[in-house]
C-alpha cells in the first residue's frame, strides 16, 4: 500500500514539474514564457480557423483596453506593455456529433506578441515568441534556432503596418 501510494505521489509531483516547466522556457531572442504567466485566464479576442487548426487569439487587460478605446481605427498605436497570445490546436469531431461539430484536439502551439518599444526596436516595438508542444515529451519547447524568428514574424506582420502590425481585430460582442 505505502509503496502505491509513494508512486502516485511521484507521478502527481512529475506531472505537476511537467506543467511548470514551460515556464522556464526562452525564445531564441531571449524572450521568455513566464513573461506570459495567467495567459490562459486573458480575456478572448478573436478566434481563428484554418483547414487543419483551431485558434484562439487572447489579449492580456493592457491589449484589450486598446481594443476598447478604438484601436486600430482610432489611429493610436498599442501602448507598451500589450499583449497578444495565440493558442493553437489541430482539430477533431465531438465524439458525439462527430460530423457536425469540430473542437479543439491536440494542443499544437502558444505564441506570443509583446509590445515593447525599448526591447524590440528593430521590429517597431514588437516582440515575438512562439513554443511549440511536443506531445511525446509532454512539454512545450522554443521555436526557432535563432533570434531571426522574430524578424521573420515582423516581416509577414508587416502586411498590418496601418494597423501597428496587428492582425487580430476585436469583433462585436
Amino acid at each position: 500500500m505505502k509503496q502505491k501510494m509513494w508512486i502516485s505521489v511521484v507521478c502527481l509531483s512529475a506531472v505537476a514539474l511537467a506543467a511548470e516547466d514551460r515556464f522556464t522556457l526562452k525564445a531564441p531572442n531571449g524572450i521568455e514564457f513566464s513573461e506570459f504567466r495567467g495567459y490562459e485566464t486573458w480575456q478572448y479576442v478573436e478566434p481563428h480557423l484554418t483547414n487543419d487548426r483551431i485558434k484562439i487569439v487572447a489579449a492580456n487587460p493592457a491589449m484589450i483596453a486598446a481594443y476598447k478605446y478604438g484601436f486600430p481605427t482610432n489611429g493610436k498605436p498599442v501602448p507598451d506593455g500589450a499583449i497578444l497570445a495565440k493558442i493553437e490546436w489541430s482539430k477533431k469531431g465531438l465524439p458525439e456529433i462527430p460530423s457536425q461539430i469540430t473542437v479543439a484536439g491536440d494542443i499544437k502551439t502558444v505564441a506570443f506578441m509583446v509590445k515593447d518599444s525599448r526591447r524590440f526596436p528593430d521590429t517597431n516595438g514588437w516582440g515575438y515568441a512562439q513554443f511549440d508542444y511536443d506531445a511525446a515529451s509532454g512539454a512545450f519547447k522554443p521555436y526557432g534556432k535563432d533570434a531571426s524568428f522574430g524578424t521573420a514574424c515582423h516581416q509577414c506582420h508587416n502586411l498590418a503596418k496601418a494597423k501597428d502590425f496587428v492582425f487580430t481585430a476585436y469583433p462585436v460582442r
